[in-house]
């Protein structure tokens, strides 16, 4: 997208806020047109002041239009300044809200593409640079750009000739603006990458610093660290020279033509072709001019950087999100579920993760997916709830294809409980009550954690159901933090259950705790478990066993033991694990 669709697209934004923007337009106006005013006071002062004003008090109206114009001038930008920085912050406000909604549209795909640290730099650094392009550099543009015209008419009509003078230095100006903006644009998409980086590498580092610790690995986290910043500090050093120089090139092309002036004004003078007044008031507005006239030249700096960082805002938010054509909806679910020769490759991957899958899962029962790693057992929990679309085949919800069911219906029939638990910085009751069970009553969160067995170690804890459970629930053992999702999910009361190795990574008394709030959570509903450890799904109604996205087997724990194929030797090398 170019420059000027950029700051458009931009602008647009302003537009719920125009009366205000309107207003600040205005306010900086007057108090720009008003810039001439003090070089034609000073004509006035040098040319009839002096000789009218002797034994009378004429005298006092001189200081007196002084102390109006600059106060005029001060109380008019004041109401600019702010009024416009208040359609800015707005305006900044709305793109972040507008960043997080697409981002939380996203497609899981996009999240496995992109670091993390960097599409939190894009909503938490990018986006403030846009403020400089809305307000500040906004703010002059218009403000400046109106006493340059001001004063600018103000000295054609004193001394045209000299005026035009002048002008001859703008073609340089404008080329010297041009080349210097281009150059900073491509420096500030490099520091807005390396901003991304260094955001990326801190958490990485904050997340995993147990890891970090145990594997010493300081050294090489701090050089990861260490070159992110030196790059930064090298474009911004670069961004620095590109923005410092332009001014004093510019002021030198300026200053030129101030000399050019001069010297044309003097010669006039000596013939007689202009007063003193009008002099002094040319070469009075011509020094007022020097001011906007550098800040407009200085603007480049932050419209460029602004017009970058609206790149990266614009293309967060104009990335398409999930894919939702669906037109069924469920208010709830038998949990019937169906897979029709569907097949699955991940993007960029060499082979399929399924291959003509087919199974049929009836409502309220229990289905088990093992294999080795690689199988294809977490592709199926994520196709079931359209994380990712099939490449070809059918899922169907009691008879409906799941494409044409919608999103958030097909969503609402499903809940989760995987290895990886996420839990956010708040209350415990704030977490068992998540997203759209918010407005659950604190007895039905209570009767939640009492069947996923939480509330044993709930009443322990000196604030109970209202304790804060920090980053990542890490005030919370493993096995407390799992109970808490379980429990999660026993108040969402969804038809469908989804177990993603729930139990994998607990300790054998944390295991039993969750079996007992699993079982409850199992009662009554679709339940499809993925797990490695076959112990946790011998009591299910049937057991599918993958290999290389494919069904290899499908039956019961003791039917699949007897026939002696893939399951049996699974079987087989745990149990000599558990053994040695």
């Amino acid at each position: 997208m170019d420059s000027r669709s950029l700051y458009l697209r931009l602008l647009s934004y302003v537009r719920p806020y125009w009366r205000v923007f309107i207003s600040a337009l205005l306010c900086m106006g007057l108090s720009s047109l008003i810039e001439p005013a003090f070089p034609a006071l000073m004509k006035k002062l040098l040319d009839d002041g002096f000789a009218s004003t002797q034994g009378n008090w004429d005298w006092l109206i001189y200081p007196a239009a002084v102390i109006l114009i600059f106060l005029s001038r001060a109380i008019l930008g004041f109401i600019g300044d702010y009024a416009m920085s208040w359609v800015a912050n707005n305006v900044v406000l709305e793109l972040r809200q507008r960043m997080f909604d697409s981002m939380i549209k996203l497609p899981l795909g996009y999240f496995s593409d992109v670091a993390s640290g960097r599409l939190m730099s894009r909503i938490a650094h990018d986006v403030t640079n846009v403020t400089a392009a809305a307000s500040t550099a906004l703010t002059s543009v218009v403000k400046d750009s109106l006493s340059v015209l001001a004063l600018l008419a103000w000295m054609l009509y004193l001394n045209w000739k000299l005026t035009l003078t002048a002008f001859v230095m703008a073609p340089f100006i404008a080329v010297v603006v041009k080349i210097f903006g281009r150059r900073l644009r491509r420096i500030t998409r490099n520091q807005q990458d390396s901003q991304g980086e260094i955001t990326q590498v801190l958490q990485e580092a904050i997340e995993g610093h147990k890891i970090m610790k145990i594997f010493a690995g300081q050294n090489y986290e701090t050089q990861r660290f260490n070159s992110a910043v030196r790059r930064q500090r090298g474009y911004n050093l670069r961004s620095t020279v590109a923005a410092a120089a332009q001014g004093p090139i510019v002021q030198f092309f300026a200053a030129l033509a101030l000399a050019v002036i001069i010297g044309v004004a003097l010669n006039q003078a000596s013939s007689g072709a202009t007063s003193i007044g009008s002099f002094v008031s040319f070469i009075t507005a011509m020094l007022m001019l020097l001011a906007p006239l550098k800040r407009l030249t200085d603007v480049s700096a932050p419209i460029q950087r602004g017009l970058a960082a609206a790149e990266s805002v614009f293309g967060l938010i104009d990335i398409t999100g999930e894919k939702d054509h669906g037109r069924h909806s469920f208010k709830r679910c038998q949990g019937k579920i169906e897979f029709d020769q569907v097949s699955f490759c991940y993007p960029g991957a060499a082979a399929n993760a399924l291959n003509k899958v087919s199974f049929l899962i009836n409502p309220g029962e229990c289905v088990a997916l093992v294999g080795a790693s690689g199988s294809g057992k977490t592709t199926i929990a994520n196709l079931l709830p359209r994380f990712f679309h099939v490449s070809s085949g059918l899922i169907r919800i009691d008879g409906f294809d799941i494409e044409d069911i919608q999103l958030v219906s097909l969503r609402d029939q499903i809940a989760l409980v995987s290895q990886e638990v996420v839990l956010f910085n708040d209350t415990i009751a704030a977490n068992i009550a998540y997203g759209g069970q918010r407005g659950a009553s604190n007895k039905e969160i209570i009767n939640a954690a009492q069947a996923a067995h939480a509330m044993e170690f709930i009443e322990k804890l000196p604030q109970g159901l209202d304790t804060l459970i920090g980053e990542k629930g890490v005030k919370l053992s493993g096995g407390q933090r799992q109970r808490i999702a379980i429990a999660r999910a026993l108040l969402k009361n969804a038809p469908i259950i989804i177990l993603d190795e729930a139990t994998s990574a607990l300790d054998t008394e944390s295991e039993r705790l969750v079996q007992k709030a699993l079982e409850q959570l199992m009662t009554a509903r679709t339940t499809l478990i993925i797990a490695h450890r076959l112990s946790t799904v011998e009591r299910a109604d049937r057991i599918i066993v993958m290999n290389y996205g494919q069904i290899v087997e499908s039956g019961r724990h003791a039917d699949l033991l007897a026939e002696g194929g893939v399951y049996s030797q699974l079987h087989q090398i745990q149990k000599t694990v558990q053994i040695l």
